[in-house]
C-alpha cells in the first residue's frame, strides 16, 4: 500500500499523523506501507524531523507553491511508478485510530475492490463530523455537497473530502492522477466524481476512523467583503478559473449560473 501526504509548515501535526499511521494494528503482519510525502517548501524543520523520527518515509521536495492538490498529485505520480495494491490519501492534520487502515481495507474488500472507500473524521473536542463523504442534497444546487454522517454500515456517497481516502489499484489505474487543473481544493471532489462516471462507487466506511479539526470556515467568515474577495480568488479559496472548470463538468447545461452564484452571493452580502 502507498500512503500519500503533502505538507507545508505543520511539523508537529505531521509527526502526529505519521505516528498514528505507523501505530496501526496489523502493521508488518497484515499491512505494509510505503509512504510518499511531499514537503512543499516547509521552513519549520519538517523534513529533518521526519528524517529523524520516520527515516522510512520517502520525502519529495516541493518549492512552496503546490498546495494540497498539486502536492498530492506529485506524491501520486511518484507512487504510481510502483505496483501498489491500494493508495491511501492522508492529510497531515489527521490522526488515525489504531484500527483505521484495517477497517478501510475490510470495507473495500466487501465491494471487491470496485469502490473508493472514504474514512470519516471527527473534531476531537466536539465529536462533530468534519471530513468524509459528501452528497448533493438539492437538485437545484448541483454544486452544493453536504457531509454524510457515518453509521454502522457502509453508505454510498457521490464524492469525498481527500483527508482519508483508500483507492484500490484498479480504480487508480483507470481514473489516473488528480487533475492538474486544480491547485488546492476541488481536486478531491473531482476525483470521486470522475470515478463514478467510469462506473465505480464511492462509499464511506462504517463509523469514524480518526480525528481532524476543521478550521477553514472560521478563517473565511472572519474576513471583510474585500478581504473575502481576495481570499476567494486565492488557491485556498474558490479561484474563478478552477471553479469554472468544475462547474462545466458537474453542474449541467446551466453551469454558468451555478458558476457565478458564489461570487454574486458574496457581493450581495449573502455569505457571512
Amino acid at each position: 500500500m502507498a500512503v500519500l501526504l503533502t505538507v507545508h509548515n505543520r511539523k508537529e501535526k505531521t509527526l502526529e499523523a505519521l505516528r498514528s499511521l505507523f501505530n496501526q494494528l496489523g502493521l508488518l503482519s497484515e499491512l505494509n506501507f510505503t509512504v510518499f510525502l511531499v514537503d512543499d517548501g516547509s521552513v519549520d524543520g519538517t523534513t529533518p524531523a521526519i528524517q529523524k523520527n520516520f527515516p522510512q518515509v520517502n520525502i519529495i521536495p516541493g518549492d512552496g507553491t503546490l498546495y494540497w492538490n498539486q502536492g498530492m498529485r506529485l506524491a501520486f505520480s511518484f507512487a504510481s511508478k510502483n505496483s501498489f495494491s491500494h493508495y491511501l490519501w492522508l492529510n497531515n492534520d489527521s490522526k488515525l485510530f489504531p484500527s483505521a487502515v484495517q477497517h478501510l481495507i475490510k470495507t473495500c474488500t466487501q465491494f471487491e475492490e470496485q469502490a473508493i472507500i472514504v474514512g470519516s473524521l471527527k473534531d476531537p473536542s466536539t465529536d462533530n463530523l468534519t471530513y468524509g463523504g459528501v452528497k448533493r442534497t438539492n437538485p437545484w444546487r448541483p454544486l452544493n455537497f453536504s457531509l454524510v454522517k457515518p453509521e454502522d454500515k457502509p453508505i454510498s456517497v457521490e464524492t469525498m473530502n481527500g483527508n482519508c481516502v483508500l483507492i484500490p489499484r484498479q480504480i487508480a489505474l483507470e481514473v489516473g492522477n488528480l487533475d492538474s487543473a486544480f491547485v488546492h481544493g476541488l481536486g478531491d471532489y473531482d476525483y470521486g466524481l470522475r470515478a463514478r462516471k467510469l462506473g465505480y462507487s464511492v462509499f464511506i466506511a462504517p463509523e469514524y476512523v480518526g480525528i481532524c479539526s476543521r478550521e477553514y470556515k472560521q478563517k473565511f467568515v472572519s474576513k471583510s467583503v474585500i478581504g473575502r474577495w481576495n481570499f476567494i480568488r486565492s488557491p485556498l479559496g474558490l479561484p474563478p478559473g478552477e471553479w469554472k472548470i468544475f462547474a462545466q463538468r458537474y453542474a449541467g447545461p446551466f453551469w454558468f449560473i451555478y458558476c457565478l452564484s458564489p461570487y454574486i452571493r458574496l457581493f450581495l452580502g449573502m455569505e457571512k
